[in-house]
């Protein structure tokens, strides 16, 4: 088990500096095969931590409190320094966890945790046998697993006068910008959420909007990961 390398604001492990997008589960699935008599059940969900995936993990033995084993692997973020974890779960060492881990990984997807319930069937199926059937199971469940991208995003603050503040609703959203708390007095203050690759054209529209008045790398107070917006209408 690996530590963080990065957190965000709220204390779960972020992408390691760098990372632009990211694809994370959109909720939960489940799928269930037979092999040999064997009924193994692969339920897959989000974890945004280590503590998030370990109270995953001891909610689907809950559910099956009766199964012989329950083999896990989580991937919370990715590359070299990954924070990332698994279980055989008292199958042979490596048969389990270890091929589960990997399925995910070849999906590309983080924070992502997987649980793999075997009602033993009597009969053994071996090493290969194993690998085969819980990668398998998690294969399975990622095929219907719901996905969404998560797109970094720079905040900044800005202030404009009202008769501006009316135009850059539509003008901002035109470019995927998010608009939020906004602070009304003699002028309007509000935070931008700005997609990471729109930042120099939102950065440019507002210079020309206020001849130079805003310099948007000044006002920028953080950045975060939000679902990737769908495109404009034209």
């Amino acid at each position: 088990m690996s530590e963080c390398a990065v957190k965000s604001s709220d204390g779960t492990c972020a992408p390691p500096p760098g990372v632009e997008r990211f694809r994370v589960p959109a909720g939960e699935a489940r799928s269930e095969s037979v092999v040999k008599k064997s009924t193994f059940i692969g339920t897959i969900g989000r974890a945004e931590s280590v503590g998030a995936a370990e109270a995953f993990i001891a909610r689907v033995r809950s559910e099956f409190p009766d199964a012989n084993h329950h083999a896990w692997a989580y991937r919370i973020t990715g590359g070299p320094q990954g924070v990332i974890g698994s279980s055989d779960d008292g199958e042979p060492g490596g048969t389990a966890g270890r091929p589960m881990l990997s399925v995910l990984e070849a999906s590309g997807l983080v924070q992502a945790v997987a649980v793999a319930t075997r009602y033993f069937g009597g009969t053994k199926l071996g090493p290969g046998g194993l690998v085969r059937a819980y990668s398998g199971v998690v294969r399975e469940a990622l095929a219907v697993l719901p996905v969404e991208e998560r797109v970094l995003h720079r905040l900044a603050r800005i202030t404009v006068n009202y008769g501006l503040y009316g135009n850059l609703q539509y003008l901002l959203l035109r470019h995927g910008v998010t608009m939020e708390d906004p602070q009304f007095a003699d002028r309007v203050s509000m935070l931008l959420a700005v997609p990471y690759d729109r930042w120099d054209a939102v950065a440019r529209l507002l210079s020309e909007l206020t001849s130079g008045g805003i310099g948007l790398a000044r006002c920028q107070v953080g950045v975060r990961y939000d679902v990737a917006a769908s495109e404009p209408a034209q």
